[in-house]
């Protein structure tokens, strides 16, 4: 490997990787190549996709012809909530499994939290029933808002993660209080901001942090680009941090971070670009893709 990258525990007794490969927008056959590339060149271990994505059959094209054992390599993949309720729930991850070629995956997420309660705790039985069969071997959420976080444990189920939309413009202070209250552990979706025209939900925009005068000057002190001093950001307020990228190049800049640390002025000049603005849908201003 390239670098040493840190683990965090979870909840259910895993770990899991702080750094891995996001493939959001990324077809089969670009995410077969750069979930190899990401493996095999760069050493990553750690790899997030969904069913929604469209990708997992790329992923495990990859995942069959890397040169790294199975249980070296922690996967992720999320139930899209067109499948939330508890049959639908396990039949989707069947098939989620079937696209990956896997008789497991490390992490199972919830993708979207929608409105209708009554339904989210359903999918989560389902979630434990994979769980309890070894399928899965942590599970969790993703875009839970504190409210949604409490649903569950007030059922006396805690996710091992929240994945959530968080980077410098919305550093999520009240998602990772109450994570942090329950022992969830906080990764982050978009972690440099998004894309350039990856806006999509009211009231978001599209990046601005990878030309962020702050962003920049910090990375010149240490000779490291922008989305390099971004994923160091997310590392030293330990998160879990999953950079997307289909072009070999960053797929291996953004695993080199580990030979540098940004300083406690650096870290206070980040915190300014917190306004809170969003490239995504706010959890409670979409109820995408709910079932009917």
């Amino acid at each position: 490997m390239t670098a040493q990258v840190p683990t965090i525990a979870l909840n259910s007794g895993t770990t899991i990787p702080q750094l891995g490969l996001g493939v959001w927008q990324a077809t089969n056959d670009e995410t077969e190549k750069a979930v190899r590339s990401a493996i095999d060149d760069a050493g990553y271990r750690h790899i997030d996709t969904a069913a929604i994505y469209g990708n997992e059959e790329g992923v495990g094209r990859a995942l069959a012809n890397v040169g790294v054992a199975r249980e070296e390599l922690f996967v992720t993949t999320k139930l899209w909530n067109a499948d939330q309720g508890y049959e639908p729930a396990l039949s989707a991850f069947d098939k989620s499994l079937t696209r990956l070629g896997l008789d497991y995956v490390d992490l199972y997420l919830i993708h979207w939290p929608l409105q209708d309660d009554t339904r989210i705790l359903r999918t989560w039985d389902a979630l434990e029933v994979i769980a309890e069969s070894g399928r899965a071997k942590a599970i969790g959420v993703c875009n839970f808002e504190p409210r949604h976080l409490e649903l569950l444990v007030g059922r006396g189920a805690i996710p091992a993660v929240d994945q959530v939309e968080l980077h410098p413009h919305l550093p999520q202070q009240a998602v990772r209080a109450a994570a942090d209250k329950h022992g969830i552990a906080v990764e982050s979706w978009s972690p440099l901001g998004g894309t350039s025209n990856s806006g999509w939900g009211p009231n978001s925009k599209p990046n601005t942090l990878l030309t962020d005068p702050v962003i920049t000057r910090v990375g010149e002190q240490y000779g490291k680009s922008p989305a390099q001093v971004l994923i160091r950001w997310h590392l030293q307020n330990g998160l879990i941090v999953i950079p997307k990228s289909v072009n070999p190049q960053r797929i291996a800049q953004n695993i080199d971070v580990f030979d540098f640390e940004l300083s406690d002025a650096d870290l206070a000049d980040i915190a300014t670009l917190d306004d809170g603005v969003r490239v995504g849908a706010h959890p409670d201003a979409l109820n995408l893709g709910a079932p009917e």
